[in-house]
């Protein structure tokens, strides 16, 4: 797929070492492989994102295999839905879905996230993507050129996703049940709250295709505990007594509970 500039708009060039556009705007690739298209406008704060510590806390639970059953969900939608063309993750993270996702679809994959220490991570080990640090309000790239578009347990701007969607292209999103991961929450905070979500939402410019429900439970003890819990936003809400709890705790059966949507650009 062809990237465009964040500062203009133009095509960016590939070169060696760098991308670069018409308007001579041009962007370094990182020692680690990935490009840095985020502008300082499009930033909201000075390290936006998730951080090292949430982003190596996922690599570690998800290279256990704990979350391995969403992934294959994943695949076997984008086969049994035909999805074709050319890939873009929309909050990418370190990479564990859509490298996945990319093998076996046997299709090449762009990844994207806002934070720089994802795609730092991800271009670490996946080479042969294409990484960015980018925001998902403003993605650097051309008008219908993705054939298929994932979102896992991040945010959904459908305009934003129509754009760079081919017609008829796919897009597949996963999203957090009401239920999802109870037990570690139980642990965390002395009362849980009820919050309705809507988990199959309306998007305007797709039609849903489909929607699956994903769920399944595990075990985890003490230091995979802890990358469950950092890698998860409850790292920067939780009180000291839930994370003194939380240190208490040798081993904890929890469920997995999320929706697998598939969309079809109109």
């Amino acid at each position: 797929m062809e990237l465009i500039c964040p500062l203009c708009g133009q095509i960016l060039r590939r070169e060696e070492k760098q991308y670069r556009c018409q308007e001579n705007h041009s962007f370094d690739i990182a020692r680690q492989g990935y490009v840095n298209l985020l502008t300082v406008q499009q930033k909201h704060s000075l390290s936006p994102g998730d951080t090292r510590e949430q982003v190596l806390s996922r690599r570690a639970f998800l290279e256990a295999g704990f979350y391995a059953p969403i992934s294959e969900e994943l695949n076997r939608a984008a086969l049994e839905h035909g999805a074709q063309g050319e890939i873009l993750d929309v909050g990418c993270g370190e990479g564990y879905y859509s490298a996945r996702l990319a093998q076996a679809m046997g299709a090449p994959l762009t990844g994207l996230d806002i934070s720089k220490e994802a795609v730092r991570c991800a271009a670490g080990k996946y080479k042969g993507p294409t990484w960015l640090c980018a925001t998902a309000a403003h993605i650097p790239v051309r008008e219908g050129s993705v054939g298929t578009l994932t979102s896992l347990f991040a945010l959904t701007l459908p305009e934003e996703f129509r754009r760079v969607l081919r017609r008829d292209g796919l897009f597949f999103q996963v999203l957090a049940a009401e239920d999802h991961l109870l037990g570690l929450k139980s642990v965390l905070y002395d009362e849980l709250t009820h919050k309705e979500k809507n988990t199959v939402p309306a998007l305007p410019g797709f039609c849903l295709v489909e929607s699956r429900p994903i769920r399944f439970s595990f075990t985890v003890e003490r230091e995979q505990l802890y990358s469950l819990f950092a890698m998860t936003p409850h790292l920067f809400r939780v009180g000291k007594s839930g994370v003194q709890r939380l240190a208490d705790t040798s081993q904890l059966q929890d469920t997995a509970s999320c929706v697998l949507n598939v969309y079809r650009a109109t």
